[in-house]
């Protein structure tokens, strides 16, 4: 039975690409302050430097596991499965999860499960640890979003919406900085994750230097309903940590609406007003559940 590492199941506001070629990229991303990082063998790597790219990769795995980097690897495929190379070579101690790009469809993700419980078992690790991270690329796996996201492997699915990429191309649709295009997406890949019990990840946003544009990109995801999304330079890193995380204010406010409810419901009663709105324990419940997401990030003080 699949048994995810709880490490996996926490939640994921920045998860920052590095091209896995670039040696001296990887010894840096440690620092960077990323939740997770995405060592890539796929498309940022080129074709002649791909056998080397994944020796270095799985060579970085353990280091930056022990420096406290949680570590990711996207993996290249094939028209009929994942690169079983690739997988065979970062399934070790430290790797957290596959990136799992351009799903068809659930039997994909069925593959890369076995694939990777293959190599869990050639190279002696726990079995069960190591999740799936697929981003939803192709038309048919945004509408088997569902289907893919309750994979037991499976911790998170990406609804990216990067401009002019794969998700554009396979929609047929424009790109807008506002989004209204691709709104159905985000909202297929949010409800799916949701109902399946995983972390619904958006992105991406490719003008990396444009921060402020960055910066309301990421909230207007979090409003939609997305934990987190995958960036692809460290200086989006600090921008999007901060716009997935609540805010003093925030968690003073919610921090109050509970005090306020359990003096109330230890008095009997199951309503009341506060800060001029009526609250009761649905509210309360989500007001917790922020608080929790708070403290999981370090900032409730």
């Amino acid at each position: 039975m699949t048994d995810l590492s709880r490490s996996s199941m926490r939640p994921i506001r920045s998860f920052l690409f590095v091209p896995g070629h670039r040696e001296s990229w990887i010894d840096r991303v440690a620092g960077y302050g990323a939740d997770a990082v995405i060592l890539d063998l796929e498309d940022s790597v080129p074709a002649d430097q791909k056998p080397a790219a994944r020796a270095l990769v799985a060579k970085k795995i353990s280091g930056l596991a022990a420096a406290g980097q949680r570590i990711y690897v996207r993996v290249n495929r094939s028209p009929a499965m994942y690169d079983f190379e690739d997988i065979l070579a970062v399934t070790r101690e430290g790797l957290e999860g596959v990136v799992l790009s351009k799903p068809g469809g659930p039997e994909d993700i069925q593959i890369a499960a076995a694939l990777v419980h293959e190599a869990e078992l050639r190279n002696g690790l726990e079995l069960g640890r190591i999740a799936l991270v697929p981003t939803l690329e192709t038309a048919r796996s945004m509408q088997t979003a569902y289907e893919i996201a309750q994979n037991p492997r499976v911790n998170a699915i990406c609804g990216a919406s990067a401009k002019n990429g794969d998700s554009a191309r396979a929609l047929g649709i424009g790109w807008s900085p506002e989004g209204t295009e691709t709104l159905y997406m985000w909202q297929r890949t949010v409800m799916a994750a949701r109902a399946a019990g995983k972390m619904p990840l958006g992105g991406l946003w490719q003008d990396v230097h444009d921060l402020e544009g960055l910066d309301l990109y990421a909230r207007r995801n979090r409003a939609h309903g997305f934990v987190g999304e995958m960036i692809l330079h460290p200086t989006n890193v600090e921008v999007v940590n901060r716009a997935y995380t609540p805010s003093a204010e925030e968690i003073r406010y919610f921090k109050g609406m509970i005090e306020t409810y359990e003096v109330s419901a230890a008095q009997g009663v199951g309503a009341v007003i506060y800060d001029g709105d009526h609250i009761d324990l649905a509210h309360v419940q989500t007001a917790r559940s922020i608080v929790a997401l708070a403290e999981g990030t370090g900032e409730t003080d």
